[in-house]
């Protein structure tokens, strides 16, 4: 089953994010079981040719591949859709304009505003037609709620036509209320608790980023209803994993 039918059931989805620029990383990832994967081009250093050899890896894989762009622009949306995404997460959305504008940038007219070109996603202009109606039945788009003015417009961003999904973005929601990494400070969790309720209520699928690898928060996460999960990132994943290890083979010594 696509993932946009997925999302639009509201079925619990589990993905992770990739930063690093090795196609077997986000092969062994895929391999592992997420249900899909964001290449995050907004925190590290991939470029858009590795984001492309990664995307054919996940392809390979039946993975979604998510690119999580720098901005809002439709230059660059419009770029990593043809090089074959899944669809797109959009930074620090604020407004139901902000979200309308990723909508415009996804979708060819008369739907949206994308230019027409021929990449990989239209087969190298072979199956052009094939990914217009692939496009209009499964593409996504997800918007991230990462800053405090987003959270205050969170019922207008979320009713937005187009937008399958939202994702919160605990880092940068605190360090917008002034208290940077605080995750569990009153007033954070506040707002947390605000788009979850905004979300449930416009039966809107979405979750949050458990940054770090840890299975105890990400079930605490579902039980509070998020349904679209971020868990991890191939750093903090390969970091914990290595330390762990090395730890429990010191203790045996």
């Amino acid at each position: 089953m696509q993932l946009k039918s997925k999302l639009a059931r509201n079925a619990l989805t589990i993905g992770s994010w990739v930063t690093l620029g090795h196609p077997a990383i986000a092969e062994i990832m895929a391999a592992a079981g997420f249900d899909w994967l964001v290449l995050d081009t907004e925190h590290s250093v991939l470029e858009l040719s590795e984001v492309q050899m990664m995307i054919q890896v996940l392809d390979g894989q039946q993975c979604p591949a998510i690119v999580r762009l720098t901005s809002n622009h439709p230059d660059q949306i419009k770029r990593v859709m043809d090089a074959g995404a899944a669809g797109v997460m959009v930074p620090m959305v604020k407004t139901a304009a902000d979200a309308e504008a990723a909508v415009q940038a996804v979708y060819y007219p008369p739907r949206g505003r994308r230019g027409v070109g021929l990449a990989r996603a239209q087969g190298y202009g072979a199956r052009f037609q094939q990914y217009r109606q692939w496009l209009e039945d499964n593409a996504v788009i997800v918007v991230m709620i990462e800053h405090i003015d987003a959270v205050n417009a969170i019922d207008s961003i979320l009713s937005v036509p187009g937008i399958d999904a939202y994702i919160i973005g605990p880092y940068d929601l605190s360090g917008s209320m002034g208290r940077p990494g605080e995750l569990d400070y009153p007033d954070v969790e506040s707002a947390i608790e605000q788009v979850r309720e905004a979300g449930h209520r416009l039966g809107k699928p979405g979750g949050i980023h458990v940054v770090e690898p840890d299975p105890e928060a990400l079930r605490r996460n579902i039980d509070a209803g998020f349904n679209f999960l971020g868990y991890g990132l191939d750093i903090r994943i390969l970091d914990t994993l290595c330390r762990g290890h090395m730890r429990n083979i010191r203790a045996t010594l």
